[in-house]
């Protein structure tokens, strides 16, 4: 059983935490995500141009950014984590340039070793990935895709094609952090998507407090929550651990109780 098929056959759905690496102590950050409960870790690789980030996840990259943070810290604060915690999927989310700029294969290999599960790159579509998706895949990695509200029946294919780990599913078309979908939205989008596919669907992009967590967790596989958590990186600091702890808890025990 791979970490990820455990993390999303618990009675629950899975609770997926991101936090920024190099934001803060990371390690630190990681592991009282772990401690509150999280059930799968995104780590978020810092870029110039997050097109994807709303405010706060923007903020966080020009952070992590402004304190020196390069790919090889990434991955050995991924390294460092699979020590510490061999049995919590770890996926990397960011964006090409860090991941290909070395070539494809460098980097899953790089991954590979650091004990990373999978992979989501924000900016390469399925149609265009010729490079990175086989790296991963030959270096046993999981390329996560993407679905959107705009993801039609016609392109879902291609979506779900050499994809594995779980399907995310970015409820609203826009950027982190600013808004969340109509629960009835979400509930039909987790339908459509789960009668074309076995993968997990995790659902993320708004979601902030245990009230929307806990309303997701009634039709989706997992609930993912960046943006709430690293607003509490930024404005915390070194005190953020306890802080992350206690949201992620909340969190935890809204979707438990969901189900």
């Amino acid at each position: 059983m791979t970490r990820f098929s455990a993390a999303f056959s618990k009675p629950h759905p899975a609770l997926v935490c991101f936090i920024t690496a190099g934001d803060g102590d990371t390690a630190a950050n990681l592991d009282a995500l772990v401690e509150g409960g999280a059930d799968v870790i995104e780590l978020g690789m810092p870029f110039t141009d997050p097109m994807a980030d709303g405010p706060a996840i923007q903020a966080a990259n020009l952070r992590s950014l402004g304190a020196g943070t390069a790919t090889a810290d990434v991955f050995r604060i991924a390294t460092e984590f699979r020590q510490r915690h061999p049995d919590v999927p770890l996926v990397l989310m960011g964006y090409a340039n860090p991941m290909v700029r070395r070539g494809a294969e460098w980097f899953a290999a790089a991954a590979k070793d650091a004990g990373v599960d999978g992979v989501i790159c924000v900016d390469i579509p399925p149609e265009e990935d010729e490079e990175l998706g086989p790296a991963l895949r030959e270096a046993g990695i999981s390329p996560i895709r993407l679905a959107t509200p705009t993801t039609d029946a016609k392109r879902l294919p291609q979506v779900l094609e050499g994809s594995s780990g779980f399907l995310y599913y970015v409820s609203v078309a826009g950027i982190t952090g600013l808004q969340q979908a109509a629960q009835a939205s979400i509930e039909d989008a987790v339908a459509k998507l789960k009668a074309a596919t076995d993968l997990p669907v995790a659902v993320g992009f708004g979601v902030r407090t245990p009230e929307q967590a806990g309303a997701i967790a009634k039709v989706a596989d997992g609930v993912v929550v960046g943006s709430a958590l690293v607003e509490l990186v930024g404005e915390y600091g070194a005190d953020a651990p306890e802080k992350l702890r206690e949201l992620t808890s909340s969190l935890k025990r809204a979707i438990v109780d969901a189900r």
